[in-house]
């Protein structure tokens, strides 16, 4: 995946155009149908790996008619990029010269992604011989595929290119195929043939630039993160970090127009665009690998937001979400404006120049008159609460957790900048934490638990899942201290223990609901999957607030996972209980990859190191867990004040800084 670029094929590398099988560009199946034969058959695929997140090799051997043995004499390397760019190259280990028929067989529906992924592909269209390839059209679009050397055959009727390679003692020969997208300025008429005419299709943007600066490929945009490395004596750790940050890599794009603006897209196969909230938590989550990303979030999103006045003013649009069976689904625009000013405040503390952070100002401050208006005036029935999505409710215990931080964290900003709107926020979140701590604690034998919303006409709702944990996420102040929660010392306590209970925690992470709430599905969304973000939110706050066990069970629990999805995690998987010698079992419609999930992963990572800067009082802290749940950790290439960090936690507990910017104080 090379964002707006993506291929996807079994470990056999053939792409039958069954499933999601296919090259993709800008939201289109550009190719579905790429199945090779040597010497009259499908070569045995011995061997496929991802080199990269866009990258992969499958090595195969080829049988012929006559050979003798065991040992196989040809052997075929298959390079294939996101770009959709192919590189097929056959080797001889024959002592004499060996002829070899190769047939590719393509196809193509030029159907959009969001259908072939719901299962509703395009008819395959029909090809015609262009160039050295062959070239289908429908829906405006054109799908070509050149290759090198030319066909020796081209059959435009079944969409075959055919070579007679000769092969000398010991050599080799490649064969390279290109597949583009083109698209024409108007629809073409009713005569174009297959697909389905008079649906929108919507596309992708992709970006279009120069080269990027060096590490980044063809035309693809520089990191716009360190190259952090983790050594440990947990070795999952180090292979978590690389897989994570390669797979962010591939889900990066920028904004046409504007190649400094960086973001990620959701994840594939159902958000290969611009999702707000779940591109603003993993610019939140990589901080501490620097800034950039952080700016370039920002930046995108300010653009999106609301400016006509209206009770939206200030907001930043964004879908909704499923939320489970019992609230209706929720609006992750809401939770975007909340996350706004959040981010823009602790990418201060890490080092944003506060020169961008004065021209971020004005959407944060938008996003924070969007918070006091969607209240409602203090003293009246559920003023004071966020609702979301309705004005009329629910109010989601997360959604204040949201509020309530983005409060906090916006006035530390504000008051940075001599607003004088700083004292009316602080009073506001003072008042929701009082009036919190009553309307959503639900009392009970076992200690209490939170509401997880209050229902429109005030009826707390009990069913537990991982969403509470945002209740303990309060956000960086300044001077190494963290946001006061909605919940006291006794109420956080008990979610923790709630959080570490065999209800929530899978041994593989948190489920979203209870395994002993109504409705509890372990393949549910937001019913009892594991959701990979969510656990890593819990974890960083549980490890903030001092709930070490719980933190590093489940810091243990993810990496347990990661090793049985190749360090590549999945947006979420089924919440089954943990047993010896089991492995967690995928979800089918999962994001892979996910943005939120690698970043999570990275955050479970970094938090180990308990770094907390505050680079405009150049002093930075560090408050490691105790109880070093993955034994002694060093982390390289992080970045605090735009400069190199690096740390060392021994198993003990006990921090040291290794590498940090010129003038940082370390803080108490």
């Amino acid at each position: 995946m090379a964002l707006p670029s993506l291929a996807v094929s079994p470990a056999s590398g053939q792409l039958t155009g069954d499933g999601l099988d296919g090259c993709y560009r800008d939201g289109l199946r550009v190719l579905s149908r790429c199945e090779l034969l040597a010497a009259g058959a499908a070569p045995l695929v011995v061997q496929a790996r991802m080199l990269g997140a866009d990258r992969a090799r499958f090595i195969g051997t080829i049988r012929r008619a006559g050979d003798h043995g065991p040992d196989p004499e040809i052997r075929m390397e298959r390079l294939r990029s996101a770009d959709g760019t192919e590189r097929i190259t056959f080797h001889s280990s024959s002592a004499r010269p060996v002829r070899l028929p190769v047939e590719i067989r393509l196809g193509t529906d030029l159907a959009e992604l969001g259908a072939v992924a719901v299962g509703l592909p395009g008819t395959e269209l029909r090809p015609a011989v262009h160039g050295s390839g062959l070239r289908w059209s429908g829906h405006g679009a054109h799908a070509v595929v050149s290759a090198t050397p030319t066909p020796q055959d081209s059959l435009a009727s079944s969409g075959l290119l055919r070579w007679e390679l000769d092969l000398p003692p010991g050599g080799r020969r490649t064969i390279e195929l290109r597949t583009a997208l083109e698209h024409d300025a108007e629809v073409p008429s009713a005569g174009a043939a297959g697909g389905r005419r008079g649906t929108e299709v919507r596309r992708i943007s992709g970006p279009r630039s120069r080269p990027a600066p060096p590490r980044a490929r063809g035309d693809r945009p520089p990191r716009p993160w360190a190259l952090a490395k983790v050594e440990c004596d947990d070795h999952r750790a180090d292979a978590l970090l690389a897989g994570c940050l390669d797979d962010l890599y591939g889900l990066l794009m920028r904004v046409p127009g504007s190649p400094a603006d960086l973001h990620v897209a959701g994840g594939f196969p159902w958000r290969c665009g611009l999702a707000p909230a779940e591109a603003l938590w993993t610019a939140r989550m990589l901080l501490p690998l620097g800034t950039r990303l952080a700016a370039g979030t920002l930046r995108t999103l300010a653009r999106t937001q609301q400016a006509a006045p209206g009770a939206d003013f200030g907001r930043i649009p964004g879908p909704l979400r499923d939320a489970g069976p019992h609230a209706p689904p929720s609006c992750t625009g809401i939770e975007a404006t909340l996350l706004f000013p959040t981010v823009l405040a602790e990418a201060r503390r890490w080092g944003l120049p506060d020169q961008e952070t004065e021209r971020l100002l004005p959407a944060a401050e938008r996003c924070l008159s969007w918070l006091r208006t969607a209240t409602g005036p203090l003293g009246t029935e559920r003023g004071g609460y966020v609702p979301d999505p309705a004005p009329d409710g629910p109010y989601r215990c997360e959604t204040q957790a949201h509020a309530h931080r983005a409060a906090l964290l916006g006035a530390d900003l504000l008051d940075a900048f001599g607003s004088p709107d700083a004292a009316a926020l602080r009073e506001w979140a003072a008042d929701l934490r009082s009036r919190f701590r009553a309307d959503f604690w639900i009392e009970d034998r076992a200690g209490g638990r939170p509401a997880a919303q209050l229902a429109a006409d005030g009826r707390p709702l009990p069913h537990l899942g991982s969403a509470a944990a945002h209740l303990l996420d309060t956000g960086l102040l300044g001077g190494a201290t963290l946001a006061p929660g909605l919940l006291d010392a006794a109420q956080t306590g008990q979610l923790a223990r709630l959080l570490g209970g065999p209800a929530l925690d899978s041994g593989w992470g948190l489920r979203s609901l209870g395994a002993k709430e109504s409705g509890y599905n372990p393949f549910g969304h937001r019913s009892g999957a594991v959701r990979v973000h969510e656990t890593a939110v819990a974890a960083a706050g549980l490890t903030a607030a001092g709930h070490e066990k719980e933190a590093g069970a489940l810091t243990r629990g993810i990496l347990h996972a990661a090793d049985s999805f190749g360090h590549r995690l999945p947006e979420m998987y089924a919440g089954e209980q943990r047993t010896a010698d089991a492995a967690p079992v995928p979800h089918p419609a999962a994001c892979r990859p996910s943005a939120v999930a690698a970043a999570g992963a990275v955050q479970l990572l970094t938090a180990l190191a308990g770094v907390r800067p505050d680079v405009p009082a150049t002093t930075v802290a560090l408050r490691p867990p105790a109880g070093a749940p993955l034994g002694a950790i060093q982390l390289t290439g992080l970045s605090v004040a735009e400069q190199p960090f690096a740390v060392r936690i021994s198993r003990l507990g006990m921090g040291m800084v290794e590498a940090a910017a010129d003038g940082l104080q370390l803080g108490s």
